[in-house]
Order: C-alpha cells, then sequence, then structure tokens
C-alpha cells in the first residue's frame, strides 16, 4: 500500500448507515441555524462573510495554522496566505469601515487539534457590537444558548457525567475566584508586573497542589495546565459559567481592564466542563497591539513555532480608528454537540476531516 490517505472499507464516513444515523442531528443543526439567524436579524444586525484566505491567521503562541498559497493571473509568483483560524481581523475591519452590528457563521481552520471536542475544520459563530461592553456579548452568548436549547425542546446538556441545565441563570466568576475556589491559588501575588507575571512563584504554586511543571514551562503555560486540570471540569456543572477577568499576559485581542490594570476584558463560556464561547471587550487602541503582536512574535519564536506575519492592513484599520465595540465567538459545532446530545463533534458534522488513523 502506498502512503496515499485511504478511508477504511469498514467504516467510511459517507457510509449509509452512518449518514442516516446522524440525519436527525443535521435537521437539527440547520434549524438552529435558522433560528440563530432570526435572533440576529430580529436586532438589525447584518451577516457577513469575509475570506477564508488570510494574510495572517493569527499570533497566538500556540496556534497552529494551515498554509497555502495564492497565484495571481500572469504572476509567476506564489503569495504565502492561510486559512482563517478565526474571522476576527476581518470582521473588526469591517467596524472600522462602519458597520455597527455584524454576525457570522464561519469555516475556520487549526492544525494540530482533533479531540471529542476538537476538529481541524469547524464552523464559528462570531458577532460584534459597537458601543458595548463585554457584558452586553456575553449576555447574547447566554441567550442564544437558552434559545436554541427552547427551539430543540433541549431541557439539559449532557457530557459524560456533567450536567447543565441551560435555562437556569448562568454563573459570572472571575477568573481570580475561580484559582482560589477549585485550585486554592490566589494568583494575585503573581501578577505584580501586569506584563511580566511571576513564573517562579507560580511554578512553586502548581507543584504544591500536585501539577506537574517543568523547566521551560512559561507562567501562560503554567496557568494552562492547572486551568485544565483543576478549574474547568468544574465550570457549567448544573448551570453555565462565564468566566472573566482574565490576567493580562492572556488577553490576546482584549483591551485591559478599567479596574485593575493586571486584567483584562476577556471572558469564556462554559457548559459541562467545556470551554463553548470566548469573547473580549475589543482592545481598539493601535500602538497597543502592536506590541502585543511583537510580543506573540517573540513567544513564538522563543518556543520555535512557524512566526505568522503581522496583518499590516488589520493594524493599518486600528490606527484609522476603530470604534469602541465588544465580540465574541462560539464554537457552533460545540453547541450543536451539546443540544444533540452527541459524545463527540464528528457526531455533529457530517462529512469529517479524514483522520490518517484510517490509514490501512
Amino acid at each position: 500500500m502506498n502512503d496515499t490517505l485511504v478511508v477504511s472499507q469498514q467504516s467510511p464516513w459517507w457510509n449509509k448507515d452512518r449518514i442516516s444515523r446522524l440525519l436527525p442531528n443535521l435537521r437539527e443543526r440547520n434549524q438552529t441555524m435558522a433560528t440563530i439567524r432570526r435572533w440576529f436579524e430580529d436586532r438589525q444586525f447584518i451577516e457577513v462573510e469575509t475570506p477564508t484566505l488570510q494574510i495572517s491567521p493569527g499570533l497566538e503562541p500556540h496556534l497552529l495554522a494551515f498554509k497555502t498559497s495564492l497565484r495571481e493571473p500572469f504572476d509567476e509568483c506564489d503569495h504565502p496566505l492561510y486559512l482563517q483560524t478565526s474571522p476576527e481581523y476581518a470582521m473588526k475591519k469591517l467596524l472600522v469601515g462602519g458597520l455597527e452590528q455584524i454576525f457570522q457563521f464561519a469555516k475556520c481552520f487549526r492544525n494540530g487539534e482533533r479531540s471529542k471536542i476538537h476538529h481541524p475544520e469547524f464552523t464559528m459563530l462570531e458577532w460584534y457590537r459597537v458601543n458595548e461592553n463585554w457584558r452586553r456579548v456575553a449576555g447574547d452568548t447566554e441567550s442564544l444558548i437558552r434559545l436554541a436549547a427552547t427551539s430543540l425542546g433541549v431541557r439539559e446538556f449532557r457530557l459524560e457525567d456533567r450536567i447543565c441545565y441551560p435555562q437556569k441563570p448562568f454563573e459570572y466568576l472571575s477568573v481570580i475566584e475561580a484559582f482560589r475556589s477549585f485550585a486554592q491559588i490566589d494568583l494575585r501575588p503573581t501578577l505584580t508586573d501586569p506584563l511580566q507575571p511571576d513564573r517562579v512563584l507560580f511554578a512553586h504554586m502548581a507543584r504544591d497542589i500536585g501539577v506537574r511543571v517543568l523547566d521551560e514551562d512559561s507562567w501562560d503555560v503554567i496557568f494552562d495546565r492547572i486551568l485544565l486540570e483543576k478549574i474547568e471540569p468544574n465550570l457549567g456543572i448544573g448551570s453555565g459559567v462565564v468566566l472573566h477577568d482574565y490576567p493580562l499576559p492572556l488577553a490576546a485581542l482584549a483591551r485591559q481592564s478599567i479596574n485593575d490594570p493586571c486584567l483584562s476584558e476577556r471572558f469564556e463560556v462554559y457548559l459541562c466542563g467545556v470551554e463553548l464561547a470566548n469573547g473580549f471587550g475589543e482592545l481598539i487602541d493601535f500602538s497597543e497591539q502592536s506590541e502585543r503582536f511583537k510580543a506573540d512574535l517573540s513567544k513564538r519564536h522563543s518556543l520555535g513555532k512557524e512566526l505568522y506575519p503581522v496583518d499590516q492592513d488589520f493594524l493599518a484599520a486600528l490606527e484609522s480608528g476603530m470604534p469602541d465595540a465588544s465580540g465574541a465567538a462560539m464554537g457552533f459545532d460545540r453547541l450543536m454537540m451539546f443540544l444533540s446530545s452527541a459524545a463527540s463533534l464528528e457526531e455533529v458534522v457530517l462529512s469529517p476531516v479524514l483522520n490518517r488513523t484510517h490509514e490501512r
């Protein structure tokens, strides 16, 4: 057998039995997408479509993108491009262009990600509001989850032994509160410098609660490991949780909190221990965003990651004046997984990306 990817003849994704079994999930997916579109349209949002091919896929240190190239007619040069990991840059440019309330169901792509709750190609629901704070879009997220559940008659979400009731009021929990409650760690002493958190102290705290720390682990890697092992399994049990006020080193494209310079206006929504949505009070300062991009590239270099190009057009848009705004991105496939009581994303993705474990 050569190296060509071959789908298992025992269970190809297009098998009639599989398609028949997943047809109810597909109908629910179509109904939910239509319901969500009506919700946005009723509030005068404009649905947009932005290019899947982008100059930059994002600069987050642990991001792995799919690379391709563009060749224009009569041009013998190949111009590197990337499949989008998020439509964020393009949608924010539309805000600069004068649109005020926009949403999109976008196909997104992230390499090196496949599990029960990850897929290399997935659908993201992303939306933005001008002149609104992050709590408004967090409230949107709650409303959309409840609406989707109601439209399908779903009263509870289940994942393994975890249950969440979507109609219950969501709990708002700060990151500092969550670390204190579930990991017995006080993050505050590690955040004396907003941009240079105390890695040594944090490593000591992590080891004290039995979390593995390697010598090369940075502060943010330690944070992610504690979050994954000690905190996330407790979030969204019984009712949804909005985890907010992330430390500034983890702000991504969120602005600094006006109440605490060590924190940012970033939130995540959890159901059954799984992150469903990520949102920001958006960073609109051109100079600060430029510095964050430089820091992200430096971090990627230190990790031996590919250095993706900076989207200079995005920075130019910010410099020309982006309005105050907030936005959120929700994993639509994950939402459907909960609504359909599916055990994994591939039960709600009709045509999955081929898995090399199928190769024979």
